[in-house]
């Protein structure tokens, strides 16, 4: 009978890949060292593709906004359906999306073409995806007027493009968020990358929080006369922002190229299934975020009370939010300065700012419910919500930048260790949290509506609650919801080590093995050409 060795099971489950990075002996890789440090330094992804990236960026989030902020408010609000019925949906949507997410991130992780691993997706299924959203959210004018909360029709509407949303959602995310990774082996070609797409991000879910609420608020007010309501409202900007989502998502696809080359068999669905045991930096982050994927501030959006019926109304809301898109523009230019802070550890300077952050949260809850009284005390909650949150917005470039990269960082030491990109099925595992969770949170919004006292049946207009303390706790949930999952998502960054040497030589590693695939392919003489060329366009 054969002897149970631990030792060399524990390496199997969890050591490095025969034929990864970490584990080819270092002599055959070390032929290729001179390219592998090109590749590390020398910038590759031109102007035109970063505006590409941040373009889709733009378009996506016009479009998924309305979805991540105003979903519970919709289905509330507009489609007026009974709470549990939405539960129930989300649900039954959470059960589909564990047997049918693991399905599409396998073929995308074995995904091999001539036009590369993510941009085929990137291109075809944008339409799909959009299209549903937009039917989705043209529910308010398909039933219009019907204000049968139980009504068996809308039930069956919301679950069936809920399901046909879910289906596209994934296989049109997943490729699409990994598709600028694979433009550059260069980490500073991807961190600008990241802080173009941070920009348009940002100013593009302004604009949507903007405009989509005061329209809203026109509606409900009677200065704008509409027989849908506010449902004309989302069914307009829906219909506008999946245009140009889809738009914007395929012409990323068609003016950018893959060039982190890849191994050209997949290894078997069986092992990269459990690659993710492998990566450490993986695991920690899994784990904080199952920890937390109960966690919800209520499902509903806060924001909109706020601005709605605690500050009275867009046009007074202006003047308090000024502070937050001035300091959105003074954020971008303070990119270059945080990563230099902290010799460049990135880990460190992350949990500096997550500890700013916090403390600008609190000072937001505790001052911002204090003084939030009756309409007559409105500006006084603005001003305190004008400066705390300006506050809390001045690091949010560096943060989303050097949060992203480190996001990236940890998919690329996956690859270190098997030699596989496994970064569908990785995906999925952390968007399953969030689907399986999703009954959990739902359910959760009832117990926050109730604790609040907030009924969300009622026309948002000026302190139409009628209640000091449901504004209150409004304030507080919209101020500090987050912190809990925030505080327990920074633990694994205290474990986080790859950083400065140790990061490089993952990375020198990673690119000679790179190049040896390239020239197993043939395409190793028109590598070195392009990378030299590339690098002496620099100097």
């Amino acid at each position: 009978m054969a002897k149970f060795d631990a030792k060399k099971l524990a390496e199997n489950v969890f050591g490095a890949e025969e034929n990864s990075a970490a584990k080819i002996d270092p002599d055959k890789l070390g032929r290729y060292q001179r390219t592998a440090a090109r590749m590390y330094h020398t910038r590759q992804v031109s102007a035109k593709e970063m505006f590409f990236c941040g373009l889709n960026n733009l378009g996506s989030t016009i479009a998924t906004k309305i979805n991540d902020n105003y979903r519970q408010l919709f289905n509330f609000n507009i489609l007026k359906i009974n709470p549990l019925y939405v539960i129930l949906v989300d649900m039954l949507i959470g059960i589909y999306d564990v047997l049918n997410n693991p399905i599409m991130g396998i073929a995308y992780d074995h995904t091999r073409t001539r036009w590369g691993k993510a941009r085929p997706y990137a291109l075809l299924t944008p339409i799909p995806y959009y299209a549903s959203t937009a039917i989705l959210y043209c529910g308010g004018l398909f039933f219009a007027g019907n204000n049968d909360t139980n009504d068996p029709m809308k039930v069956i509407f919301l679950f069936s493009m809920m399901f046909l949303r879910e289906t596209f959602s994934t296989i049109y995310g997943i490729p699409t968020g990994n598709l600028t990774t694979l433009l550059s082996p260069n980490p500073d070609d991807r961190i600008q990358v990241g802080l173009v797409q941070t920009y348009f991000w940002k100013y593009s879910g302004d604009f949507i929080a903007a405009t989509l609420m005061p329209f809203v608020e026109l509606v409900n007010k009677g200065y704008i006369d509409s027989k849908s309501g506010a449902g004309a409202v989302f069914a307009v900007f829906c219909l506008i922002g999946a245009t140009i989502g889809a738009l914007t998502s395929m012409l990323m696809s068609w003016n950018c190229k893959e060039r982190v080359i890849l191994q050209p068999q997949p290894a078997s669905t069986t092992k990269t299934l459990f690659y993710f045991l492998k990566n450490k930096y993986f695991m920690r982050s899994f784990v904080a975020g199952l920890a937390t994927g109960w966690w919800s501030s209520g499902g509903y959006n806060w924001d909109v009370i706020f601005q709605q019926e605690v500050l009275g109304g867009a046009l007074k809301t202006i003047p308090f939010y000024m502070p937050r898109q001035i300091m959105q523009i003074v954020t971008l230019r303070l990119i270059e300065s945080f990563k230099k802070m902290n010799h460049g550890n990135f880990r460190t300077t992350c949990l500096e700012l997550r500890g700013w952050d916090l403390l600008a949260q609190i000072a937001q809850a505790l001052i911002g419910a204090a003084v939030t009284k009756d309409n007559s005390t409105w500006w006084k909650s603005g001003i305190v919500f004008g400066i705390t949150d300006g506050l809390n917005v001045l690091n949010d470039g560096p943060a989303s930048v050097m949060e992203g990269e480190i996001g990236r960082e940890i998919n690329d030491y996956t690859e270190y260790l098997t030699g596989e990109r496994p970064d569908g099925t990785f995906g999925l595992l952390t968007g399953l949290i969030s689907k399986v969770m999703a009954p959990f949170n739902t359910a959760f919004t009832l117990l926050v509506l109730k604790w609040t006292g907030y009924n969300p049946t009622l026309t948002m207009l000026p302190y139409g609650q009628g209640s000091r303390s449901v504004y209150q706790k409004v304030v507080m949930l919209y101020a500090a919801g987050g912190i809990v999952p925030s505080i327990v998502s920074c633990i694994p960054l205290f474990f986080y080590d790859l950083t400065g040497e140790k990061k490089e030589k993952m990375y020198i590693a990673l690119n000679e093995r790179r190049a040896l695939i390239a020239k197993e392919q043939n395409q190793f003489e028109e590598l070195e050409a392009l990378t030299a060329m590339l690098a002496e366009g620099e100097n």
